[in-house]
């Protein structure tokens, strides 16, 4: 009885230590990228299947775009990469910051598929995007949107499907994310793919108030007293301008009535000439 109590406990601590080590060996994959988006102001990042990094078809024409971009792949990869025993403390602060930015660039390609587009949806519908902070959209979820493409030109913004604006993240740590590492397709695109998303009632509108009363359209537009008197000051700055423009249509004007007089002339010199001529004969 105690031999095959101790064979079924081995058995069992056999089992139980391989799939440790195998859920262990899941781990090890998935650390970097994990721990990427845990990082303080990367909060709007999804992670990454590994299936996608690892398809060439995915990552085409980002070798040119990233430095280091062997060592920066097998860094997201958490593969063991050999060659980067030889390299010195600098080339893997190199690497590093490669590997923060192909990931980025993976993970905007990665957002407009639909495994991508699920898991934002699952973070929109957390509110991981923060909220739309115009008052009356009433705190609408938004998503994050890039103004630009091309990587290191703008930050990350977010955007309100209520009102259509886009706005400067919260935190300024997610102030400072690269925009085009989501985009400017991503949000619209979402929105189109889970139309249920959208806000069904249009957004209100402030409406300027004076004592109660609404105030009119014409309230608020620029003054007519305004535009004169910057066309007023403008002629001050160039009355020579001024003076030339005003006194050119005169000019114009009696020109055109000596050319019209010369045509006169000429349409009826042919007829008097041969009238003078039975006169004379």
């Amino acid at each position: 009885m105690s031999n095959t109590n101790f064979q079924d406990d081995l058995i069992s601590d056999t089992d139980s230590g391989s799939s440790e080590e195998a859920t262990g060996s899941e781990d090890e994959v998935a650390a970097w990228i994990g721990w990427f988006c845990s990082l303080k102001g990367n909060e709007f990042f999804c992670e990454v299947d590994e299936e996608f990094i690892q398809d060439d078809f995915n990552l085409s024409g980002l070798s040119s775009q990233v430095s280091y971009y062997d060592y920066a792949l097998d860094l997201i990869l958490d593969a063991d990469s050999p060659s980067t025993e030889i390299l010195t403390d600098e080339q893997h602060e190199l690497v590093e910051s490669a590997a923060e930015t192909l990931y980025g660039l993976i993970h905007v390609r990665y957002i407009l598929t639909s495994r991508g587009m699920g898991a934002m949806y699952e973070k929109y519908k957390a509110c991981e995007f923060g909220r739309c902070p115009r008052t009356l959209c009433n705190g609408q979820p938004c998503l994050p949107v890039g103004t630009c493409d091309v990587p290191r030109q703008s930050t990350v913004k977010i955007f309100c499907p209520k009102c259509q604006e886009i706005y400067y993240p919260r935190s300024k740590y997610q102030g400072n994310v690269d925009g085009a590492f989501f985009g400017t397709t991503f949000p619209h695109l979402l929105l189109m793919t889970y139309p249920g998303m959208r806000p069904q009632q249009p957004p209100e509108r402030y409406v300027p108030r004076v004592f109660g009363f609404k105030l009119n359209a014409a309230a608020l537009a620029p003054s007519l007293v305004d535009s004169q008197r910057n066309e007023a000051s403008a002629s001050a700055l160039h009355p020579q301008t001024a003076r030339g423009t005003a006194g050119s249509a005169p000019a114009a004007n009696h020109s055109e009535q000596t050319r019209t007089q010369a045509k006169r002339k000429d349409e009826a010199g042919p007829s008097q000439t041969r009238s003078s001529q039975r006169l004379h004969g």
